[in-house]
């Protein structure tokens, strides 16, 4: 047995050192800067406007946090910041990480109070404006927004495209669609299937722009609606990605079952979250977004994949499985 020591408690206890380096990071700018091509620490310090006395602890920080790559005093992105995080970039997922630097690090300052209380810690406390209200009335926000949900569902649409039998089916719905990254992929590789993207109305011009882009707009189009009062499209499989750990167990058994009544009899629906491991104690990711589910909403909370197996089975699925995707996400899977 190893000896006792206080360094992974100190690391997590501490870790809000380097997760907010790297959110400022993204909202300096750092990484879409050095896309343009690598700088010295004066050219860095420069175009930053970063001040003298902190510009090199905070470079060579991103450095030991393996973000960027110095050479001979010379500053340049790794791979994976170069992909993910220059803004001129379609796979720029830097809004989500933005709208956690603006939003979620402050709020999660109040996780003892949430956790006291039970309640949301976001602009709802306290009857303030909903998150998604406020969201979809902004344009500008809305769009940052359908962007970064396009860019961290794109690992788990293309193993979606991969690992579901599609060759048995010839049309589906994205319930809660954003931008449309499901669906495009989905046509994109499967050019027998025809899609729709459900969401609220606010999304349409984006969905439709995204769509058009990749010239699908033959096979895949949008219908604008609120999935808990409007009745849903009749398709052979129903997806729903990162929406059912929004809401309370009444709400995820509604939609369920409003999903079973609108699909045909050997229909499926495709459920994909941070879905927890059974045992609880193994995905860190899907726990931990469990509680932002507590900071973000009034009743949300994330599952296990048995969880939503028996929810399914409840709502009249007859058939269920859970199956690995990308990263934390898996997807379950019910068939009518």
């Amino acid at each position: 047995m190893s000896a006792a020591t206080p360094e992974h408690i100190m690391q997590i206890g501490m870790g809000f050192w380097a997760s907010k380096t790297l959110l400022s990071a993204v909202e300096l700018g750092v990484f879409s800067t050095l896309a343009d091509g690598p700088a010295d620490l004066p050219t860095l310090q420069r175009t930053l406007a970063l001040h003298q006395r902190s510009a090199r602890d905070f470079l060579d920080s991103l450095v030991a946090l393996r973000l960027l790559e110095r050479e001979n005093g010379i500053y340049s992105n790794t791979p994976d910041t170069d992909l993910y995080l220059d803004r001129a970039k379609p796979s720029y997922i830097g809004g989500i990480l933005e709208m956690a630097n603006a939003r979620l690090y402050g709020f999660w300052g109040s996780l003892t109070e949430a956790l006291r209380s039970g309640e949301l810690q976001n602009e709802g406390k306290g009857g303030g404006e909903d998150l998604f209200a406020a969201l979809y009335a902004d344009p500008d926000r809305l769009r940052g927004f359908l962007t970064a949900m396009s860019a961290i569902s794109a690992g788990a649409a293309h193993a979606i495209a991969g690992k579901f039998p599609w060759s048995e089916y010839k049309t589906f719905m994205d319930l809660g669609s954003a931008q449309g990254m499901v669906p495009a992929t989905l046509a994109h590789d499967h050019p027998h299937l025809t899609g729709i993207g459900f969401d609220l109305p606010a999304v349409k011009p984006v969905f439709e722009e995204f769509i058009a882009q990749r010239g699908l707009e033959d096979r895949v189009r949008f219908r604008g609606g609120n999935f808990f009062e409007d009745p849903l499209p009749e398709v052979d499989v129903i997806i729903m990605g990162h929406i059912l750990h929004d809401w309370d167990l009444a709400k995820k058994r509604a939609l369920l079952g409003k999903a079973f009544d609108a699909l045909p009899k050997g229909g499926a629906i495709i459920v994909y979250d941070a879905i927890i491991d059974d045992d609880r104690r193994e995905n860190a990711f899907g726990l931990l977004m469990s509680l932002n589910m507590l900071i973000e909403t009034a009743g949300g909370f994330d599952y296990t994949g048995e969880d939503c197996q028996a929810w399914m089975r409840d709502v009249g699925f007859s058939r269920t499985r859970v199956e690995p995707l990308v990263g934390p996400d898996s997807m379950v899977i019910g068939f009518k």
